[in-house]
């Protein structure tokens, strides 16, 4: 039998945090599709309301936490596929501070894109 591999350390913190991460998007993306694909249908969803669900702090919260969870979750991992496949060394440390450089540049954006949302702004 082929030996089992894996870049992730079986109860280290990436190990986790893949695991929690993972069952937190299992149950928003239940809340995101029951919410606005079942309660309220496409065509019912506005800009207006849009702006209404998220200047609701519990939303607002949620949907960060998503957005972060999401990114975090997908990003490690790329990462840990790339590692499982026989990346280390200088190319490892460089993707490693690459996606940790897009991974905040996307959720810097993301909650600026949720602050527009609720009527606020950030520089």
């Amino acid at each position: 039998m082929a030996e089992h591999y894996s870049s992730f350390e079986r109860k280290g913190t990436g190990w986790l945090l893949q695991r929690l991460t993972a069952v937190f998007l299992i149950g928003v993306l239940a809340f995101h599709f029951m919410l606005l694909h079942f309660v309220n249908h496409a065509a019912e969803i506005t800009f207006m309301g849009t702006q209404a669900r998220m200047s609701q702090p519990g939303y607002f919260v949620t949907m960060v936490g998503f957005l972060v969870a999401g990114t975090f979750h997908g990003v490690n991992g790329v990462y840990n596929a790339l590692v499982n496949q026989g990346l280390e060394g200088t190319q490892r440390t460089v993707l490693k501070y690459t996606f940790v450089l897009i991974s905040l540049a996307l959720v810097a954006q993301g909650i600026r894109v949720a602050m527009a949302m609720t009527g606020t702004t950030i520089v």
